[in-house]
């Protein structure tokens, strides 16, 4: 079933319900619910990360969990505000594997994502951000319909066919995964730079 073609999307909790129907691909299956974006029905930036993790998936609410945390500080420190940013997606369900009673994330495939894009696309649409932040390769792809790497899109923000500025960064969660401390307190500079970059060409 198709919710996104069966009738017009007019409003966030509209579109919260038909992505909590949606059947487009088999990750409804597994997780507990669908997890929709959230933040203000208009919002200057729009931050558009991979997919709920396990705290997303029951909470029903993105970047609750560690990387949540993450992003908060750095969003902070950028002096973008949280509460006035809308964040959201690219995969609106939770794509895991089973280790013993632990549910550990699995990156979505192309299909999958593709799939998912009428809603991303939904959401951008109702919310009209001047400058989408995107999170990770996943993210990216479902904004640009290309494999990017983010090394090559970082630093540079470009403008999308519809005028919208794109900026390309790290997805928060690949901080948590440096166990160099030195390291990791670079790297999340570098990615607060991002983000302070995305708030300037929000402001043009």
């Amino acid at each position: 079933m198709d919710q996104a073609d069966d009738k017009p999307v007019t409003s966030l909790r509209q579109l919260a319900a038909a992505e909590n129907e949606c059947r487009r691909c088999p990750l409804y299956r597994d997780a507990t619910q669908a997890v929709p974006g959230e933040g203000p029905s208009r919002a200057t930036f729009m931050l558009v990360g991979e997919q709920p993790g396990d705290k997303e998936d029951i909470a029903g609410k993105p970047f609750v969990g560690p990387a949540g945390r993450v992003l908060d500080a750095a969003l902070k420190d950028a002096g973008i505000d949280r509460a006035q940013t809308f964040v959201t997606n690219a995969v609106k369900h939770f794509k895991f594997e089973m280790r013993g009673k632990r549910r550990l994330h699995k990156r979505p495939n192309n299909y999958e994502i593709e799939r998912c894009r009428i809603w991303l696309d939904h959401e951008r649409e109702l919310v009209q951000p001047r400058t989408v932040i995107a999170l990770g390769v996943t993210a990216a792809r479902s904004l640009t319909g290309k494999t990017l790497t983010i090394a090559k899109m970082r630093k540079v923000p470009t403008t999308m066919a519809d005028g919208t500025t794109l900026v390309v960064t790290i997805h928060p969660s690949a901080l948590l995964r440096i166990e160099d401390e030195a390291d990791k307190r670079a790297a999340y500079q570098d990615f607060v730079a991002d983000l302070k970059a995305a708030a300037k060409a929000g402001k043009r």
